[in-house]
């Protein structure tokens, strides 16, 4: 029986490719290296060919690609027969949509507000103008309506098996609404000329039958489709009679026919640029085909959990890591619903069941406590080992290059909100202007507001959102915390602050409708309190959204001053985290939050772990970085591609390009690839910046320049200096970065908290972002080399670090001593431990205890001075520091006060001690005999 606090998870990431017998061949290399818990990416039936499982067209069936419910089986025996647990990714926000593949999704298409389905999806049926009726605006199309009308792209068919009719744009299958089956009917029939066939007037007699507005209606429609596909001929006859709505060039009748039946459903067809506009649907982001669920709509909740409460049930799911929660409307009410739901499936006696959150923390935010949660996903804890990690005296110099070669203030905050103001225009303008349509009919709703036009209440609650802090707040039905009043207070004193139109009352009103303030108390018949709640709680929906496309999806694309510091949940501009700062931070988490996931690299990460703990390395060279990067920009000045002002790359993108370089340049082989990859790498990230280009309207010439620019400076023949200066700092850089991440996994597996291990990453992760790190992982590779350090060989590893064995062998050690002491990990207590000699700076020591229990963690830190620079691998006699240790016993049984660094330090820049003390006072004894079992270094 796995542990209900998983020891350590591990990320698998299922495709097609690699589906449930796929990873079921792997279980049993991930029990021997400790793993407790596989994490699986979402298993649901999802669209084909989908490389991720986020687009999810059915919650209660398995992916038949992946194996469906039978390749499920034979994970889950797998995983039983190894003690494993299963924790599953699961997507409560959000379905694919658009294609043929949703049923839901079609039967709302095919009956708009009438469809049982239609509350599952936030949609907002009166926002499209000049349309008597209401609809959801398909933004599908590649070219505009009228075009791919008449070039005959959108095609009338007739499926003779269900009796249904459906137009179909390619791959996209578009339900008529069955009232208007009688009128094509009739069409059909006088078209084909076969009023007095036999098969023409019983189609005709049918029709008859149902006239009338909205006939057949849902319940005649089952009947009516039956009865039209049972009669003799009618296929062939509907068929033939199909051409009156058959639109094409010169034939502008059947093209008008077509647009006219068209315009008369559920839906209104139109480009895909019309959705950063127009589109009336929530959307994951700004994705088109991931439409938002109403999951607090209790239905779809049900619905939508039918699969994991049997999976639960069965003993076959042992925890759940729950995606996007801030898109949900109501977390708070989510997480109760959910925890009832698991104790309805396990029963009340049952041992905790594992759940945490995919939530971006900012700096300075507390988590919110939600009932049955043990914390996030771990991009937070990602974000203090990395600032703790980096010499924080190296960063001056690099704002200063990055200021010069930018011209870019190494200040985060304008940027951020310029940011966001090119988000506003462009991505997200739909889903803001169905908030300020909202608020401005609040306003309108009562005399005393009435006189605030939409167009001010847009410009206000525009500035209030550029000044939003964080992601969003959590107000419920009874409306904001203290710390989400605070948060909305203080973002609308600072849009008050930029306002230079007449009356400044109007963010009086919009604070009371952001805090539901506008119907509490005497003031709770003045405006509508169902409208009041919709605005507050969908504007906590939007500022998620918001924030993401801004800070992780246009932010971290502009500002390249450390791309170390540009992670999910982590702030570009931070200047680094002092030992002391640390410690607070996890004595904090032991205390709030001790069994959420500590990450250090997810699929939605900006680069691979090791990439990243390289690039710490820049604030250890800092001088040498600056001075060779000055070097490479004159060499590399005739590879640059210029055409009038254009420039590619620019300046500030040439700066990325080199810090990605030196993250991801291979050391140990070569890399046959990495111009490739580089050069994706590239465009995506362009345009995101959303500068030179974008992925609304790309630049060809600046695209084709740094496709050009990458291949001239890979080309040896072409820049060999380059390349063999980039080499020669790549390699010092990496060796920096090999030892960086070998504390990096130290901290995480000792530190409060579930280390969570993503596919491959036992080696070295030198990725880029998705999709180079959703490549295939050669787990077999991982297996021999496992078996080959199963009893390892410090010195030799460390001689060979390049091939990434050292990583493997010391992160299988540190999750054998988390079994071994698996309730000091994850209930002990956090207690900081001394450090004096002239290096304590570079040196993180704690202990975690428990009872008589305890381990002892030391790791290192900025390695510079102790590598010449990054030019060999540091010596036993290195550090000169000692760690104190008042109160402890060692391995001779004598008292000692300070345990010497140099004594734990053979070859490993950390060291991880465990023992069982004698007495409950917490005494630290080392027996000889756990020395070896127990402390590397």
């Amino acid at each position: 029986m796995p542990p209900a606090i998983p020891l350590a998870t591990y990320r698998l990431q299922l495709t097609a490719d690699f589906n449930f017998d796929a990873a079921t061949r792997v279980v049993p290399y991930l029990k021997a290296l400790g793993i407790s818990h596989l994490y699986a990416s979402p298993f649901m039936k999802a669209r084909k060919g989908s490389t991720h499982g986020y687009d999810i067209t059915d919650h209660t069936k398995f992916n038949p690609e992946l194996g469906g419910e039978e390749g499920f089986a034979r994970l889950a025996a797998a995983l039983k027969d190894n003690d494993l647990g299963l924790i599953l990714d699961f997507v409560p926000n959000h379905v694919g949509v658009h294609y043929d593949d949703n049923p839901w999704w079609l039967d709302v298409l095919e009956w708009g507000q009438a469809s049982p389905h239609a509350d599952s999806f936030d949609i907002d049926w009166d926002q499209l103008p000049y349309r008597a009726r209401g609809g959801v605006l398909l933004p599908i199309l590649g070219s505009f309506y009228g075009e791919a009308l008449e070039r005959g792209e959108i095609e009338l068919r007739y499926d003779a098996n269900e009796g249904s009719f459906s137009c179909w744009y390619f791959e996209h299958r578009l339900p008529i609404a069955p009232e208007r089956y009688g009128e094509i009917l009739r069409v059909i029939v006088k078209d084909a000329g076969a009023e007095q066939s036999e098969a023409g007037e019983k189609i005709l007699e049918l029709a008859s039958r149902y006239r009338g507005l909205r006939h057949p209606n849902r319940k005649e429609a089952p009947a009516f489709k039956a009865e039209l596909k049972d009669i003799p001929g009618a296929a062939d006859l509907i068929g033939q009679g199909l051409a009156a709505y058959r639109a094409g060039p010169d034939r502008p009748a059947q093209t008008l026919a077509l647009h006219h039946l068209l315009e008369r459903q559920h839906y209104k067809l139109g480009h895909w640029r019309l959705a950063s506009s127009d589109i009336n649907y929530r959307r994951f982001f700004d994705v088109n085909t991931l439409a938002g669920l109403r999951v607090e709509d209790a239905g779809t909740f049900e619905a939508i959990h039918r699969l994991v409460r049997k999976l639960i049930a069965d003993g076959q799911l042992q925890g759940l890591r729950l995606d996007h929660i801030d898109g949900l409307r109501d977390p708070a009410q989510y997480f109760q619903r959910l925890r009832r739901l698991i104790r309805d499936a396990r029963g009340p006696a049952a041992q905790p069941f594992y759940v945490v959150i995919e939530k971006i923390v900012c700096e300075h935010e507390k988590l919110p406590h939600f009932a049955g949660v043990h914390g996030t996903t771990g991009y937070e804890w990602m974000n203090v080992i990395t600032q703790v990690l980096i010499d924080r005296k190296g960063l001056e110099p690099l704002d200063e290059i990055w200021r010069q070669i930018s011209n870019i203030s190494p200040r985060l905050e304008p940027l951020l909100k310029a940011a966001k103001r090119r988000v506003l225009e462009t991505l997200l303008t739909s889903e803001f202007t169905v908030l300020t349509r909202l608020l401005a009919r609040i306003a309108n709703g009562h005399y005393s507001t009435r006189d605030y036009s939409e167009d001010s209440l847009r410009q206000a609650l525009e500035l209030y959102v550029l000044h939003f802090p964080v992601y969003r707040t959590y107000l419920t039905g009874a409306g904001p915390t203290a710390a989400d009043r605070a948060l909305i207070d203080r973002a609308i004193e600072r849009a008050r602050a930029e306002w230079f139109a007449s009356d400044g009352s109007i963010f009086d009103f919009l604070r009371d409708a952001l805090t539901m303030d506008l119907v509490k108390g005497d003031r709770h018949a003045t405006h509508s309190a169902p409208r009041v709640r919709r605005f507050a709680l969908k504007v906590q929906q939007f500022t998620g959204p918001m924030m993401a496309k801004s800070l992780e999806d246009t932010a971290f694309y502009r500002y390249h001053r450390l791309l170390a510091l540009n992670e999910v949940g982590g702030d570009p501009a931070a200047q680094g985290l002092s030992i002391a700062d640390f410690h607070a931070l996890m004595r904090q988490r032991a205390r709030d939050w001790p069994h959420g996931l500590t990450a250090t690299a997810t699929h939605d990460t900006k680069r691979g772990e090791d990439a990243r703990t390289r690039l710490m390395a820049l604030t250890e060279l800092p001088n040498d970085w600056t001075s060779t990067v000055a070097r490479w920009k004159l060499l590399n000045a005739p590879n640059v591609v210029t055409e009038g002002n254009m420039r590619a790359p620019s300046a500030a993108f040439e700066y990325m390009l080199y810090q990605t370089l030196i993250g991801i340049w291979p050391v140990h082989g070569a890399d046959d690839t990495l111009p490739e990859r580089l050069q994706a790498y590239a465009l995506k990230a362009a345009r995101e910046g959303k500068q030179e280009t974008s992925w609304l309207n790309p630049n060809e010439a600046y695209e084709k320049g740094l496709r050009l620019f990458i291949e001239r400076i890979l080309d040896r023949g072409r820049s060999p200096e380059f390349l063999q200066s980039l080499e020669t700092l790549a390699k010092r850089i990496a060796l920096l970065g090999a030892l960086n991440s070998l504390s990096q996994i130290t901290l995480k597996a000792t530190m409060p908290g579930v280390p969570d291990f993503y596919q491959g990453t036992e080696f070295w992760d030198l990725s880029m972002v998705d999709p180079d790190n959703r490549r295939p992982v050669d787990f077999a590779a991982r297996e021999a080399a496992l078996r080959e350090v199963e009893d390892p060989d410090w010195a030799s590893l460390a001689q060979h670090w390049p091939d990434g064995r050292i990583k493997l062998a010391w992160t299988r050690r540190l999750l054998k001593l988390r079994s071994e002491l698996a309730l000091v990990f994850t209930e002990g207590s956090y207690e900081p431990l001394e450090v004096s000699g002239p290096h304590r700076e570079h040196i993180i020591a704690f202990a975690r205890r428990r009872g008589r229990d305890a381990a002892i963690t030391i790791v290192a830190r900025a390695f510079a001075p102790f590598t010449d620079s990054g030019r060999a691998w540091p010596g036993r006699d290195a550090f000169d520091a000692a760690v104190r240790l008042e109160g402890y016993r060692i391995a001779d049984g004598d008292n000692v006060s300070e345990l010497p660094v140099s004594s734990l330090f053979s070859h490993l820049p950390a060291a991880v001690i465990g023992a069982r003390a004698d007495r409950a006072v917490h005494p630290f004894q080392k027996p000889a005999a756990a020395q070896a079992d127990a402390s590397t270094g």
